[in-house]
């Protein structure tokens, strides 16, 4: 991209730097902060026009003297990269009745809501339930799920998450319609999300009720809630819950308070080692430090960082440095906090 002198080349045809599995990104010297700044932006970018199955990798080196006559012979493959603009916020949207969220803290698809609701920066009030409140939900969609949406001046309650983010992101009431782009489809991420699932209902579940400063555990009975309803690796959910027979009634519940307490008690560091390891990988798939997906905020983000989030309750994770980023600079913008002070 001329106007910051950042090249990406392709040498075809001139050996020894023939394309092949490794594309090199020249950054002229002398260097200055903003190309610095740059570096990893530009990395992520260039990935994006290598040729799927034939590139493994590519290298970033900086700073360096480029001859101006051999850098004018030289064919480029390819010119201009996409460059990752941060997000910013759009303006404050207030309504005179304030929308409503019922929520419970640690879930994934609650937290999906109120991270939309907070990139599209709309006012809202937050109502957290206890994990073992049935009525208060009951009363307003007529079973006990979250998250859910009250609008006051159109009378409007619902449920389900990706409902409630498409109704705001279609009003424009609350802000640019469609501020949020649609999802990618991203099968990478999403086989990732599968890969690591059991990983963490062993390291966060536990740790949720063990904090004693979530919103929905506040109390016992709301901790007991969960613990009955949410099995812990090995098991699954019919063998953890039953199914109301007598042949199967599912495990007792001193049973699985027990249970909690070892895997709390246990020795976290061979989990903490794999889940490193899979933060590595899922870093590599990040595309920079403000979206996960090249093109700009999108719906993926909205679901990958709302389950990321739960992952900061941990203690002693390692996170690669664009991830870690990711996390805090999504925190920032949708003012959803962390877990970080209260890991355990």
């Amino acid at each position: 991209h001329q106007s910051t002198n950042l090249f990406l080349i392709a040498r075809a045809g001139c050996p020894p730097f023939q394309f092949r599995p490794r594309s090199i990104i020249f950054i002229p010297s002398p260097i200055t902060p903003p190309i610095a700044m740059m570096y990893r932006t530009i990395s992520a970018a260039a990935a994006l026009l290598l040729l799927p199955g034939a590139v493994t990798g590519f290298s970033v080196i900086a700073p360096i003297s480029r001859p101006a006559a051999r850098a004018s012979s030289l064919p480029l493959f390819a010119a201009t990269t996409e460059i990752a603009t941060p997000y910013s916020l759009p303006p404050r949207v207030v309504r005179d009745q304030l929308p409503i969220l019922y929520v419970y803290d640690h879930c994934p698809f609650c937290v999906r809501v109120r991270l939309a609701f907070g990139l599209k920066n709309i006012k809202h009030n937050v109502q957290f339930l206890a994990n073992d409140d049935i009525p208060t939900p009951t009363a307003l969609v007529g079973k006990k799920i979250a998250p859910i949406l009250a609008v006051p001046e159109d009378d409007l309650i619902m449920g389900e998450s990706l409902d409630i983010i498409a109704l705001v992101e279609g009003d424009d009431r609350f802000g640019t319609p469609n501020a949020i782009l649609p999802a990618t489809g991203r099968s990478d991420i999403k086989a990732w999300q599968k890969s690591v699932q059991i990983l963490l209902r062993s390291l966060q579940r536990p740790r949720y009720v063990a904090t004693g400063l979530l919103p929905e555990f506040q109390q016992l009975d709301g901790r007991h809630a969960f613990i009955k309803n949410h099995q812990l690796p090995p098991y699954d959910k019919p063998e953890w819950k039953g199914d109301g027979t007598d042949e199967n009634p599912g495990l007792p519940m001193d049973d699985k308070l027990k249970l909690y307490a070892e895997a709390l008690s246990k020795d976290p560091a061979p989990l903490l080692e794999e889940l490193n390891a899979k933060l590595v990988e899922l870093d590599d798939m990040i595309f920079s430090e403000s979206y996960c997906s090249a093109g700009g905020l999108s719906m993926d983000d909205i679901d990958l960082w709302a389950r990321l989030r739960s992952i900061t309750i941990v203690k002693g994770v390692e996170w690669p440095s664009k991830t870690r980023n990711y996390m805090d600079n999504l925190s920032a913008m949708g003012d959803v906090p962390l877990y970080d002070e209260m890991a355990l």
